[in-house]
């Protein structure tokens, strides 16, 4: 046992044996706080403004949550494109980083890493010295293909999934509440009420119009990319 404690947290095993505890942590936290899986964000090649319709980042909404479950659509990344993909986007496309909740796929591929490193590193001996370094560095590649293999088969489970395990809700026609000042490109975040749970969503408003926060709004129409919903004013 002290000689495994030894291998795991050894100079060599260290870091990935910290970052993995690290987000076995997030997992339980996420798991007891009910975060969500599926917030989108969108991954733009020329960085244009359409980024914020993915991030909410310009209503300044963006929080640890939406980052961490963040997805990248590959419809988002390369159908929109107007040049040629960049390397990281071609990187996060072929070893799902896109079309997966990031934080699903980063997990997975640190632990294979560390499991290839520390199962290398024990059969060698090298787990205290500069052979075991290389190994580890070596090893973050095969990690990264083994991981592609592994996470490929759960891109469907995924995509048929919203936050909370069912079928898509269709919130076109239903009410909702802003919980922030949205007008023209302006991203926003509203609160709907469906079968009594409380949804957020993001929202743009559909003809520019400035609305308020607190305003009752009415949803119109899902937008192309199905990152946001446009909605106008309503009145009871």
């Amino acid at each position: 046992m002290a000689n495994l404690f030894n291998i795991l947290f050894s100079e060599v095993n260290l870091v990935l044996t910290i970052l993995l505890i690290v987000l076995l942590l997030y997992w339980v936290f996420t798991m007891i706080g009910g975060l969500d899986y599926d917030v989108d964000f969108d991954v733009e090649v020329d960085l244009d403004p359409a980024i914020d319709a993915g991030t909410g980042m310009d209503g300044g909404n963006m929080d640890f949550q939406d980052l961490s479950n963040a997805e990248v659509n590959q419809e988002d990344v390369v159908g929109k494109r107007r040049r040629p993909l960049k390397w990281w986007q071609v990187f996060l496309i072929y070893f799902n980083f896109v079309g997966l909740p990031f934080m699903f796929t980063f997990t997975c591929w640190i632990f294979i890493w560390w499991f290839m490193t520390v199962l290398t590193t024990a059969v060698t001996h090298s787990y205290d010295n500069y052979f075991g370094f290389s190994i580890m560095l070596i090893a973050l590649f095969p990690a990264l293909i083994v991981n592609k293999i592994f996470t490929t088969p759960f891109k469907g489970f995924f995509k048929n999934l919203n936050k909370d395990g069912d079928a898509p809700i269709d919130y076109l026609g239903r009410k909702g509440l802003l919980l922030s000042s949205i007008s023209e490109d302006k991203m926003g975040n509203a609160e709907v009420k469906v079968d009594g749970s409380t949804m957020s969503i993001y929202v743009k408003s559909l003809t520019g119009e400035p609305l308020v926060y607190g305003s009752s709004v009415l949803i119109i129409k899902r937008s192309p990319d199905h990152n946001y919903y446009l909605v106008q004013t309503y009145n009871d």
